[in-house]
């Protein structure tokens, strides 16, 4: 090892290696940086559809709830009037109830 060619051959393949790492480092450097900015934009642009289907979906579960409270309304005007219903056959049938029970009597004795 004494030979100043095999010393050249050395530092040659040393720089050529170190170089190489270099501009390695370099390329992927850049590069990470240049997907990382477009994947800041695209991360952005999700961010905006995902605001936008939010929005929408809020408009279209108000809608929801506001018919909702419409049926819910129906429903308790048909609870009234079977209600109604309810007390007027009571009514009914307790009269009903008294005219058999004295026409019982009146027969039975």
């Amino acid at each position: 090892m004494t030979e100043p060619q095999t010393w050249v051959l050395l530092g040659v393949f040393t720089t050529i290696m170190l170089g190489g790492m270099t501009l390695m480092t370099t390329l992927l450097t850049r590069a990470m940086t240049a997907s990382t900015d477009g994947l800041r934009g695209e991360i952005g642009s999700v961010r905006g559809e995902i605001g936008s289907l939010r929005t929408e979906m809020n408009a279209r579960f108000e809608g929801t709830d506001a018919k909702f409270a419409a049926i819910t309304s129906q429903f308790d005007a048909v609870n009234a009037r079977i209600d109604n219903l309810h007390h007027e056959m009571d009514a009914r049938f307790a009269s009903l109830d008294r005219d058999v029970a004295a026409l019982t009597k009146r027969v039975m004795g």
